[in-house]
Order: structure tokens, then sequence, then C-alpha cells
């Protein structure tokens, strides 16, 4: 299921750019303008973005590891939920819903501060590559997001490297110590 999700936002993200609305860019616009109000099959982004945050929990608790558990939680759930609250609209005459362009901002703000938060405490967990990488993947997080607000016009393409990496982490890479793993009753 985590490769088939993971298969799906490539495939989403690179694709339905095609078929948004005139003028979208891979390279400018992001995931959320896919699924933002009134775009074109917004709703296949929408759902791309729950299945990813319900497969984030889901890997998060196969680990038995508190903290991830905790973090993996509250970062899936937040993605989710940018999936059922959405950017207002960059379409033209479509009617903004401002609660949900609000939300959709707080969710998508909390997405990557709980990612960040995971992956950081992972990297302080444990050693060798799995800390290294953790480190290394909690710091594309921040620099990526900050040289989004420095090069707007390359916002997009930031985005979904820096998402890219960041599930490919999190779904195939991501393998906290076993002695931090609660023991099963």
């Amino acid at each position: 299921m985590t490769r088939l999700v993971f298969l799906t936002f490539l495939v989403v993200s690179t694709v339905l750019p095609l078929f948004s609305f005139d003028g979208y860019s891979l390279v400018r616009n992001t995931t959320s303008h896919l699924g933002a109000q009134g775009s074109p099959f917004a709703w296949v982004m929408n759902v791309t973005f729950v299945a990813l945050g319900i497969t984030a929990v889901l890997v998060s608790w196969k680990t038995r590891v508190t903290y991830h558990q905790v973090l993996g939680t509250c970062f899936g759930v937040s993605l989710l939920l940018t999936g059922v609250f959405h950017h207002a609209p960059l379409v033209a005459g479509v009617p903004v819903n401002q609660f949900h362009d609000l939300l959709h901002s707080v969710f998508a703000s909390s997405t990557g501060l709980f990612f960040t938060l995971l992956a950081a405490g992972h990297g302080f967990m444990n050693d060798g590559s799995q800390r290294i990488v953790g480190f290394i993947t909690a710091g594309i997080a921040i620099v990526f997001s900050l040289v989004m607000f420095v090069a707007p016009d390359y916002m997009g393409l930031l985005q979904r490297a820096m998402f890219i990496g960041s599930f490919w982490w999190l779904f195939f890479y991501m393998d906290p110590d076993k002695r931090l793993q609660r023991r099963a009753k």
C-alpha cells in the first residue's frame, strides 16, 4: 500500500498539472494549488493528500516508538486535513471559502512543522545512517521551505522535491532503533 500511495503522489503531482487550470506551472505552483477551490480535478489531489496522511499515520504506528507514533500521527492528520480544507481558488470567478483557505494554511504549516520534528527527533534518537539521514531530511525540509519564500517562482519544483524526499524517507527508509520500541503486552 505504501508503494502505491507514493507512486500515486508522483503521478498525480506531475501529470495532474496537465489537466489543471490554464497557466498552472509545475515549477511555480504547488500541489496545494492543484487541490485549490475551483481547480479542475482538484478532488484527485485532495484524495491523494488524504491517502498520504493515512499512510503516514500507519507507517508511524508500525514503528512502535511513541515519539514516532505521536509526531507521525500529528503529521499525517495535518496532511489529511489539507486535503479536506482547500486552498483559495487560483481560477478567476470562483467564490472563495475563506474559512477553508485559512484552515488549509494552518494544516499545511503544521504538516511541515510536525514532519521536521519527526525527522529531527529520529536523528537524535538513532545512530549511524539513520541519524545522518534523519538530520539531512529535517534540514532539507527547513531549507527548502525557507527558499520557497525567497524564490517563489520555483515554489512548485522545490515543494515537489521536498515531498518526494520526505515521503521516500518516511515510507521506505525510516527504521528506528529497535531498543526504542515499546514492548508488546
